[in-house]
């Protein structure tokens, strides 16, 4: 699959492109990451990809030319969907994920200052963001995209399994995990986690990711229709409460 990001500071891919799950999907050639950045697309002297808007306000705004340029060669070699990451976009979750490794080919627009010409926005085919607050720019939302987008395709995760266990996948949250010791400072793992018996295990885990989703996000709860077996599991979770 491959990645190409449109930036003003390519340098800051280095986080991702030498480090962890995406730097291993890039060594193995899972994924392929280009960027680019809309100075190479620029006349003057100065390379100036920002201007004043129109009717004043503050800031600056990335302007139209080297974007279209820059989209232009990022689909030279292949077409490609192109994302801008907006705070006016709609909001990135899994299934979001799930339908962007669908494609063969993701450009990210990571913009900057107080946004982009509007006329840039022909030839963008979806704005996306990660969240209700402000970033200096759409970097590190691009970045969160080809990290959640890489560890969907086959290959990229060590264990196989590790991507369909994720929070999310199912729409509940996970389920608390633990590793040696058995206790610390007081502090022990849950007994059932240590009987062998992986009914009960699995049993445990379900009525805990279904506890933890009612604590921690209740609004994911009124996605779901829940079975009768996960009713009587979230009850019982409440009820051990006291709640």
């Amino acid at each position: 699959m491959q990645f190409t990001v449109i930036t003003l500071f390519p340098e800051m891919f280095n986080a991702i492109s030498e480090f962890g799950v995406v730097s291993r999907a890039l060594k193995q050639n899972i994924i392929q990451m280009d960027l680019i950045n809309p100075r190479e697309f620029t006349d003057d002297k100065h390379r100036t990809v920002d201007d004043r808007p129109f009717g004043g306000g503050p800031g600056m705004l990335l302007k139209v030319e080297p974007l279209k340029k820059a989209i232009t060669q990022a689909n030279s070699k292949q077409n490609g969907r192109v994302i801008y990451m907006s705070p006016q976009g709609k909001k990135m979750d899994h299934k979001t994920a799930i339908r962007l490794s669908d494609y063969d080919h993701l450009i990210l627009l990571a913009g900057r200052y107080e946004g982009i010409d509007e006329r840039s926005m022909q030839y963008i085919d979806e704005e996306i963001s990660i969240g209700d607050f402000t970033l200096s720019g759409g970097e590190i939302p691009a970045m969160a995209i080809i990290d959640s987008v890489a560890r969907l395709l086959p290959g990229t995760l060590g264990d196989k399994d590790s991507a369909i266990e994720d929070s999310f996948v199912s729409g509940l949250l996970d389920h608390p995990q633990y590793t040696r010791p058995e206790e610390f400072e007081g502090h022990k793992v849950p007994e059932v986690l240590l009987c062998g018996d992986h009914k009960k295990i699995e049993l445990w885990r379900l009525q805990q990711r279904l506890g933890n989703t009612w604590l921690k996000r209740p609004d994911l709860l009124d996605k779901l229709e829940l079975s009768e077996k996960e009713l009587k599991l979230l009850q019982t979770f409440k009820n051990e409460l006291k709640i």
